[in-house]
């Protein structure tokens, strides 16, 4: 971890550093995220366990996908589901998955690769390892996250966008330290190649040990810090590890520092950097929708149970994997 790299960071175009009038943002929570399953059984961890909606807005859910070796035969995925009223973001940092979608979109992603799906007015999809992976086993990781729509957008035709790591934004942080993948939004004047309904921005940040990078900031932003991989401090006093969701309060800049000493397999701070402007709508969400109301998540159930969020290609109906219900 990660794939995407640079031979030398120096040669990258730099962030500025803000302005040391810019209120840093001070750490107003962190939470470790519990271990769960899904799809057909694999690992991940749900990031955003415990954290009020309102802190999380416009951003709705999201899970860490292993990191796990898989064994010959162990890869699994995910069956046919549908999804309405929001985006998935799918990003592989090791190991390979499949999309593939009732409105034609899909392909394989890899390392450092990006799927950006707009569910929007309704679509299914399914997401699973290919077959040589299922049968060589190997390095399994990544992240899905959920976006939300605002209610003027949630009936949006679907979309999909294939987002190849060597398009991200690479940079680097004022003295070199720190590498930035900028995959949406804009960072520094730099923009990520996503192309987003809602306005956010997402970073993924590797810092070398004993190590500090400050990020110009949007202040009409949330800010969010996943941590993928080591330990360090976010804001100026909050410890952070692998596992763990720091969540900032206002201001115009972010920090992060990573620990002098890092565990062997993974010899720097990883950090998923996300935000967003909040939406403030309600948020009706039951499994695969997510709305304003309850009655549109009925409504979302019966269009999906009555054909109308689309249909499942021909060619794979004979895979044998009912639709859930």
């Amino acid at each position: 971890m990660p794939a995407i790299s640079a031979t030398n960071p120096l040669t990258l175009p730099r962030i500025p550093e803000p302005d040391s009038a810019a209120e840093d943002r001070q750490v107003i929570s962190v939470t470790t995220a519990p271990s769960g399953l899904e799809g057909e059984g694999f690992p991940v961890r749900r990031a955003f366990a415990g954290v009020p909606q309102a802190l999380l807005d416009p951003f709705v859910h999201m899970d860490q996908m292993g990191e796990v070796e898989y064994q010959p035969g162990e890869p699994k995925g995910t069956p046919w589901h549908p999804h309405r009223g929001f985006e998935t973001v799918t990003y592989m940092i090791d190991g390979t998955f499949q999309h593939q979608d009732s409105n034609g979109g899909g392909g394989l992603i890899s390392d450092g690769d990006t799927q950006w799906m707009t569910a929007g007015a309704g679509i299914l999809h399914i997401e699973t390892p290919p077959e040589r992976l299922v049968a060589s086993g190997g390095l399994f990781h990544g992240i899905q996250l959920w976006v939300n729509l605002p209610s003027a957008l949630k009936w949006s035709p679907p979309r999909y966008q294939d987002i190849r790591g060597g398009q991200v934004a690479l940079l680097t942080s004022s003295d070199g330290a720190s590498l930035l993948r900028v995959i949406a939004g804009e960072l520094g004047g730099n923009q990520g190649p996503g192309i987003t309904h809602t306005p956010i921005a997402m970073v993924h940040l590797t810092v070398q040990p004993g190590s500090l990078v400050r990020i110009p900031w949007r202040e009409d932003f949330n800010a969010l810090a996943y941590v993928l991989a080591g330990e360090g401090v976010a804001g100026s006093t909050a410890p952070v590890r692998s596992g763990q969701l720091a969540v900032f309060g206002p201001g115009r800049s972010i920090s992060l520092a990573a620990s002098n000493e890092q565990e062997g397999r993974h010899p720097a701070l990883e950090v998923l950097v996300l935000g967003g402007r909040p939406i403030r709508e309600p948020v009706a969400w039951y499994g695969p929708f997510v709305m304003n109301t309850e009655e549109e998540l009925r409504q979302a159930f019966a269009d999906y149970r009555a054909g109308r969020l689309g249909q499942i290609p021909a060619a794979h109906l004979d895979l044998g994997t009912p639709i859930p219900g």
